[in-house]
């Protein structure tokens, strides 16, 4: 391949800021989604295993005021970094809208997810505590993602 075709295919994989946002504020929401979900899922597991106990939906009330204290303090102010970030890049790549370390610390965070539910099953305060986890940070997305739709 020629010089004239390597820079051409490199063009091609440039794409414009707006669009990093929107790339960005998709996996933001494709996680809050995930992981409410996961989260409601192990909490009806809970409830299912021991009926007589009241602590899945006061766990759940607990998730969603812990998420959005970290929504507000933690990642609404991540959000922010990255979209400033994304502001000052130059020519832009499709894979840019995070950063790559980023997208190291999602998948250990996905495998380490994927884990504790796995090990949840049948165990009623891991069931709790995951689901805690899950839907606390799943609200912290949701709640920070305001900051994709705001301007400056």
């Amino acid at each position: 391949m020629n010089k004239v075709n390597m820079k051409e295919k490199s063009q091609q994989l440039v794409i414009s800021n707006y669009t990093l946002k929107i790339l960005a504020a998709l996996l933001w929401y494709m996680g809050s989604i995930i992981l409410l979900l996961k989260g409601n899922s192990l909490l009806s597991e809970a409830e299912m295993l021991k009926p007589e106990e009241g602590y899945p939906w006061q766990v759940a009330v607990l998730g969603i005021s812990l998420g959005g204290l970290k929504a507000k303090f933690i990642f609404s102010k991540s959000c922010q970094k990255n979209l400033d970030r994304i502001d000052i890049l130059v020519k832009p790549r499709i894979w840019q809208f995070f950063r790559i370390r980023f997208f190291a610390a999602l998948a250990l965070m996905v495998l380490v997810g994927v884990t504790l539910s796995m090990l949840a099953h049948n165990n009623y305060p891991m069931l709790i505590s995951v689901a805690l986890l899950d839907i606390s940070i799943g609200i912290a997305l949701l709640g920070s993602s305001y900051v994709f739709w705001v301007k400056k």
